[in-house]
Order: structure tokens, then C-alpha cells, then sequence
């Protein structure tokens, strides 16, 4: 079966926060109507898209609030997106698509971390089985991770984005080349950047509202309200079969992803060499 024979949908899930309607956008590659032999797989975006090679199965990929199709909401406070927001739009879409009872869960980057919070508290008892693919348990050890990576840069390089961003001087060109430095050999390996890729970074540029509230303004060291998130205190709860896939180059390296193998029960551990932070893209067949 080729992706052109696979039936595709689309449609947008109201989703009511503080008595405001807003609209999940969604994207169904298969058939859900046949639950009972085709458990579906939702995706949780980080950065870039999901590999088709997962269609054989029904796959489900969503914007979350904020971002791409889905409703943006530019003049929202900082305070108002937070983690407990993207849970609920998460269980909301699975209700939407009746799908609650009998779903795998798939998290890519800050995806994973969406993913194994909605596993570890709210414990969803229609969860099967969870992946989590190149994402960090803690927001201070991946903040770690980064900034060893950014040690082993050649020359000042290091020294460059610290002045730069301690100055808060972020359009400095030196810098700016720096960080496509670190992109080229931590985020994605390939040249060019494969297109999916490319679309979603520009995305990202239309609209920074999430990046900003979560994450900051900052590229090595969190200044958003993710700044101090762990979610290790809670990974024992997760009881699903769960696959933590990682890659050596990764930005995410392994004093943040390792929680998620040393505190869920039933893990099983893949590292896919070669890659970097979008193995889906690098290594497909993998």
C-alpha cells in the first residue's frame, strides 16, 4: 500500500477553554471506523511532522492550540498556556474522535514531554502504548544537555551565544550564525533541510506565542514557564508498554531523556545512530 491509497480526513475539534470556543485542527491518515482490529496512533508535534511510514495503522496528527491551522491567539497571557491546557486539548480531541478507549500515543520533543505528563497524571485508561521519541524528562536537564553540547562547539563558540544572549543582544550576526551552527548539527544533519522541516520552522515564524510562553526567549536556557518542569516524579505511574527512542547527536541528550528508562516500569529503549533530533527525517527505514 502506497500513501496515495490511504483514505485521508480533516476537520477542526471545538475545543472551550474559560468559556471561549476555540478549534483544534486534526488530520486522520486511515480509517477509524474498525477500532477493534486498527488501534489508531496519535502524534503530539514538537517541531517537525510525523513520518508516514506509521500509515498502516490509523495515524492522527493535530495542531495543537497555538499553532498552524488551529485557532492562534496572539493576546493571550503567558499564564494562559500551560501544560494542563494541551492535556485537555489532547483529551478533548480523543473524545471528538471517539477514540478515548482504545489509542497508542506518539510524542516527538516537546510532544514526548506533552505525552508523558498526559500518561503519568491524567493515566488514561484507553492508553495502549506510548512512544517517546527525542524528548527530555526535565527542562533543567535538557538545559543541561544543550549547554554541554554547546561546550564542544569549535572556538568561542560558546562564548558567543552566552555574551550574546546574557546581553540580550539575540540578532548579533555572530550569534546568529552560531546557533545555525549548533541547528545543523543537533536539530538536523541533512542538507538541504527536508521540506516538512522547512515548513514547520517557518510556521514557528508566523507565530511565536507558545514558543515564547513555554520556552522564552532564550535558546540555552529556559526562561518560559517550562523553566523549572520535571515530570520524573511521576513517570512510575506510567503502566503502558512505552518505547523511548533517542539518536546520539540529538540536542536531547541523555542526562534528560535517561529519567524515562530509569522510572517507567515496562521500557524498552532504542537509540538510532546516525541521527540527530529528527531521525524521522534522517533515518526513515529505521
Amino acid at each position: 500500500m502506497t500513501t496515495e491509497d490511504i483514505p485521508t480526513t480533516s476537520g477542526l475539534a471545538d475545543f472551550v477553554v474559560d468559556g471561549k470556543t476555540y478549534q483544534t485542527f486534526y488530520i486522520i491518515y486511515g480509517d477509524l471506523r474498525n477500532l477493534g482490529k486498527r488501534r489508531p496512533l496519535v502524534g503530539l508535534h514538537g517541531g517537525p511532522g510525523f513520518s508516514h511510514h506509521y500509515m498502516i495503522i490509523p495515524v492522527v496528527l493535530y495542531d495543537q492550540i497555538g499553532n498552524g491551522a488551529s485557532s492562534h491567539i496572539r493576546d493571550a497571557p503567558t499564564e494562559f498556556w500551560t501544560l494542563e491546557l494541551f492535556m485537555n486539548e489532547l483529551e478533548n480531541l480523543l473524545k471528538h474522535l471517539g477514540i478515548q478507549d482504545n489509542f497508542d500515543l506518539l510524542g516527538h520533543s516537546w510532544g514526548g514531554m506533552l505525552a508523558s505528563a498526559y500518561a503519568s497524571i491524567r493515566i488514561p485508561s484507553g492508553l495502549h502504548r506510548l512512544i517517546i521519541a527525542n524528548s527530555p524528562a526535565s527542562g533543567p536537564l535538557m538545559m543541561q544537555g544543550f549547554n554541554d553540547l554547546l561546550d564542544l562547539l569549535p572556538g568561542n563558540a560558546a562564548e558567543i551565544v552566552r555574551s550574546n544572549e546574557a546581553a540580550g543582544t539575540l540578532q548579533d550576526l555572530d550569534y546568529q550564525k552560531t546557533l545555525e551552527v549548533f541547528q545543523k548539527k543537533h536539530i538536523c544533519a541533512l542538507d538541504p533541510w527536508p521540506q516538512g522541516l522547512v515548513d514547520s520552522f517557518e510556521e514557528y515564524k508566523k507565530d511565536q506565542t507558545v514558543y515564547l510562553a513555554l520556552w522564552g526567549t532564550l535558546e540555552f536556557q529556559l526562561t518560559g514557564n517550562l523553566k523549572d518542569w520535571s515530570i520524573i516524579p511521576s513517570l512510575a505511574q506510567i503502566s503502558v508498554p512505552t518505547l523511548l527512542l533517542s539518536s546520539p547527536q540529538d540536542e536531547i541528550q541523555p542526562v534528560a531523556y535517561m529519567p524515562f528508562f530509569e522510572h517507567i516500569p515496562k521500557v524498552k529503549w532504542v537509540d538510532i545512530p546516525g541521527c540527530s533530533h529528527v531521525a524521522m527525517y534522517e533515518a526513515p527505514d529505521r
